[in-house]
């Protein structure tokens, strides 16, 4: 029989430790410089501005963590590092480490306080609402906006290949934000034509990123407010890391008017980081709902059976979850 040790206390206990060298990492910009070309310590302590107290402790941590390696005293990326993090590649992952460090990192430190008052933790304390005080801001929606592209890069690329696209021609992002899913269901379903639907303040950002990548032809901006207006009437409806934001109540309504605007045979795809039926195993998912608690006055991630069944309720007859990627898993209701 094994011995019974605290290792796995500690572990997790003590993550945070971890958690913030990586996001110091980024913050710092050190895999955008060791893209550039590998270096030695000397060399990455003057570019970055490293104290030398702590400088070599702080890259062997890197490399211990398995974000850096170190061959010769030479400090090069990783093959993940130097594709998801390198500022200056397209693969980079946009902005929502940054969001982490700048945001929820120090707002996380309030938890318990969160779980005793069921109150939000982050702008809200100080009479603000998080999108009220992102979206009044232009440097800091972009930012935003970016950081949901990348949470929901892998997840778009998954929905892509697993739904099928073949049996529709119409789609609308609801909630669209910079647009990484209209852009990634474009790129791989040439037949396909879409809809970013969001706010007004979004259309610059979203535009200028759709631009970018080619699709302007195929994806265009409809401006509005999911609850006030009407949405789009297309063949499918996207809703991705939209539900969780919200109460029970306002999630069956969000899903009533997506039944509302489909056509018979129209499907709705709503994911997130879906919660499994047990609430044993998608630990990512059930922390991610404590971050709602943190983040928003009502919102709480869901398990695919709590989807199905207001989907269902809605009048969505024929309904599934699938894995997409990572924690992440699409529910899937066809009228």
């Amino acid at each position: 029989m094994s011995a019974v040790t605290p290792d796995k206390i500690m572990h997790l206990a003590l993550g945070f430790m971890g958690s913030k060298t990586l996001l110091s990492a980024v913050e710092l910009g050190v895999f955008t410089q060791l893209a550039q070309a590998p270096a030695d310590l000397p060399t990455l302590q003057r570019r970055l501005g490293l104290h030398p107290r702590a400088a070599d402790d702080f890259l062997d941590a890197l490399v211990a963590l398995g974000m850096l390696q170190r061959e010769g005293g030479v400090y090069h990326n990783t093959a993940e590092t130097d594709l998801f993090l390198d500022k200056a590649k397209p693969s980079y992952m946009a902005g929502i480490l940054e969001m982490a460090n700048a945001r929820l990192y120090p707002f996380w430190g309030s938890l318990t306080e969160g779980l005793k008052s069921g109150e939000p933790q982050n702008e809200a304390k100080s009479g603000g609402e998080i999108f009220q005080a992102i979206y009044r801001d232009p440097e800091r929606l972009r930012g935003f906006l970016a950081a949901m592209s990348g949470i929901s890069g892998g997840a778009a690329q998954a929905i892509a290949a697993k739904f099928p696209w073949a049996e529709y021609k119409t789609f609308a992002d609801v909630g669209a934000a910079q647009g990484m899913v209209p852009v990634t269901l474009a790129k791989a379903h040439g037949h396909l034509s879409g809809i970013g639907f969001d706010l007004p303040v979004v259309r610059p950002v979203f535009e200028e990123f759709v631009a970018q990548q080619g699709v302007s032809d195929r994806v265009r901006f409809h401006a509005g407010d999911f609850f006030q207006d009407d949405l789009p009437r297309v063949d499918v409806i996207v809703m991705g890391h939209i539900l969780h934001d919200w109460t029970p109540p306002e999630k069956r309504r969000l899903l009533a008017k997506a039944h509302a605007a489909l056509p018979a045979g129209g499907a709705l795809i709503a994911y997130d980081a879906v919660i499994d039926d047990e609430r044993r195993h998608n630990a990512f998912g059930l922390l991610m709902s404590l971050n709602m608690l943190i983040e928003t006055r009502g919102g709480k991630d869901y398990t695919g059976a709590d989807c199905q069944g207001w989907m269902r309720e809605a009048g969505f007859t024929n309904t599934r979850v699938e894995p997409l990627a990572g924690p992440d898993s699409m529910v899937i209701g066809v009228k």
